[in-house]
């Protein structure tokens, strides 16, 4: 509906707002008393075919098509309510004339016919479906018929179907002939779209029998548990398991077994030459360990006798403080007492006679004392100053000795700790307290110390979020694994591709351990060879490892007990040739 322009000056205004606003408030109120199936009806009142001819008083003179919610002007015709507000927006006050004989609309003057509203609702109008469908129903009841009319049509609800079958074939067009209909696998029975079902089942569906990957094995075998039979699979090419200790037979699962129990003698040679190896490997760690605690031991001697010595100092340092600060106090007053001298030698130097020569003399020695006294202040100020520079090169030294003593700390626990088997059980003490401490988000994390996949291999570290991380952060326990730069690591094969599973380990000792593995991306930049200046790679594994819930009351396990949590790392390096 037009709105007055507030441009124009408000001399203007009053006239033609009060007509504006008395249309309005009429056509409004006609508006209100239209009914609901007038109105569902605009949209089809020019294609209405009646029984009987309509009369032509029923036809709107402005659209010319039926009136619906007739309204009727002082000259007897009569419009459709949308047609008449139209007419009357779209239109000045001076040309808002009727169609038919030209006479003047006033609003005030329009008023709605009810009467013939009555005569209109009554009229008989065939089906908007015909001739298919031949009903023959009332104006006012057109709309309810085609809500239940077999020849209505109706767009199909498969979301892309654009089809728009008659009411009578709807149900059979949704369940048997639309191509977007949903439909349930026939192999793992979840529902698919009808046009999507083949690609589920030859990429995605999980019951769907395929070829073993080996192309010598002929099997079939349901796409979920392809990777099972992997595992197991006779004609797969795998390692001998004693590869690691030095065995380089490779062929099918099955022959590689009967070479395992066949060569027993051969792989126990092996494994006590490895043993031999790692024997001298122990002793030569214990040795350095040795070293390191003696050096240990020398650095907490030589910090014990830079305490002792510096305790003296320390003292000897208060008692200078002391001493100066009764020197300056000293000084102070001498200063007082030779401002005085100075001013009584002065008002004596005037010509006094010999008694008062004899007190300036005597003045001159009270002076001289107090520059000795002054100089005595001096010097040991600067001994005091000598004391603080000694003092202060001390408590550097004994900075650095503790430095060193904690490095060499950690170090040691380090290397008391570190594996070279690809394996880490990590004990994790004080786990409510840690976790409590993780709620209030201090520390966010903890970190294991690194181990190894061999005395060559790949250097390693892993992660615990106690309160979870990420999507788990406050409903798991969240579980990590991150390579860490390694000195053989310009040795070693990149990207990391060995398979490395992740363990709770139960306490209770049922075994009912918490286990999930995962296989490394080569695409991702986690498993690249780690910068040597960064602390390690970002952390992969998982955020929902294992919920709170089940961590802390299990019902067949116990993963805390004692307040103690053991984590378990393991790389599993089959395939592996190591350096």
């Amino acid at each position: 509906m037009a709105t007055p322009d507030p441009s124009l000056e408000e001399s203007s205004l009053p006239s033609e707002d009060v007509s504006r606003t008395s249309e309005e408030s009429r056509l409004g109120s006609g508006e209100s008393r239209m009914s609901s199936w007038e109105s569902e009806l605009t949209s089809v009142q020019h294609s209405l075919q009646f029984v009987l001819p309509l009369r032509e008083e029923f036809v709107c003179p402005v659209c010319r098509g039926v009136v619906l919610n007739p309204q009727q002007n002082s000259c007897g015709h009569i419009y459709c309510f949308l047609c008449l507000q139209g007419l009357l927006e779209s239109s000045s006050a001076s040309s808002r004339v009727c169609p038919v004989d030209g006479a003047v609309i006033s609003p005030a003057e329009v008023f709605q016919d009810n009467c013939c509203k009555r005569e209109i609702s009554d009229l008989e109008v065939y089906c908007t479906n015909s001739p298919e469908c031949t009903s023959v129903v009332t104006l006012r009841h057109l709309q309810e018929h085609l809500r239940s009319c077999r020849y209505e049509r109706l767009q199909c609800c498969n979301p892309g179907c654009r089809a728009a079958p008659q009411r009578r074939y709807l149900q059979e067009h949704l369940t048997a002939a639309c191509p977007h209909r949903t439909e349930p696998c026939p192999h793992c029975r979840q529902p698919q779209r009808l046009s999507c079902i083949q690609d589920h089942m030859q990429s995605s569906c999980p019951e769907v029998e395929v070829d073993c990957p080996v192309s010598s094995c002929s099997m079939k075998v349901p796409r979920h548990k392809l990777t099972e039979h992997r595992e197991s699979c006779a004609e797969l090419t795998v390692d001998c398991s004693y590869r690691e200790l030095g065995c380089s037979v490779q062929d099918k699962r099955g022959r590689v077994t009967l070479h395992q129990d066949a060569a027993v003698n051969h792989h126990m040679l092996l494994v006590l030459r490895s043993n031999t190896h790692l024997e001298q490997r122990v002793e030569v760690l214990q040795e350095e360990a040795l070293l390191m605690q003696q050096e240990v031991e020398a650095d907490g001697s030589l910090l014990a006798g830079l305490q002792e010595r510096i305790l003296p100092l320390l003292q000897q340092n208060i008692s200078c403080e002391h001493k100066v600060s009764a020197a300056q106090r000293t000084l102070s007053r001498q200063e007082d007492v030779l401002s005085t001298v100075q001013l009584d030698v002065q008002q004596l130097s005037r010509g006094l006679g010999p008694g008062p020569k004899r007190e300036l003399e005597e003045l001159r020695k009270s002076l001289d004392a107090a520059i000795q006294e002054v100089s005595a202040a001096e010097a040991l100020r600067e001994h005091l100053g000598a004391l603080e520079q000694n003092l202060k090169q001390h408590s550097g030294l004994l900075q650095l000795h503790a430095a060193q003593l904690g490095t060499n700390e950690r170090r040691l626990r380090e290397l008391a700790a570190t594996s070279y088997d690809g394996k880490l059980i990590w004990k994790i003490e004080d786990f409510g307290s840690r976790r409590e401490a993780e709620v209030r988000g201090h520390p966010p994390c903890l970190s294991s110390v690194p181990f190894h996949t061999g005395a060559c291999g790949y250097k390693m570290a892993s992660k615990v979020y106690l309160n979870g991380d990420g999507e788990g952060k406050g409903t798991h326990l969240s579980l990590y694994v991150v390579l860490m730069p390694g000195d053989f690591d310009a040795l070693l094969p990149w990207p990391f591709k060995q398979t490395v599973s992740l363990s709770v380990l139960d306490q209770s000792g049922a075994g009912n351990h918490q286990s999930l593995s995962f296989r490394p991306d080569p695409a991702s930049q986690s498993f690249r060879r780690p910068a040597a200046e960064s602390a390690g790679n970002v952390a992969v594994g998982f955020p929902r490892f294992l919920p709170l819930g089940k961590l802390e009351t299990p019902r067949d396990a116990a993963y805390v007990q004692d307040d103690t949590l053991f984590v378990k790392v393991k790389v599993d390096m089959a395939g592996f040739d190591p350096l």
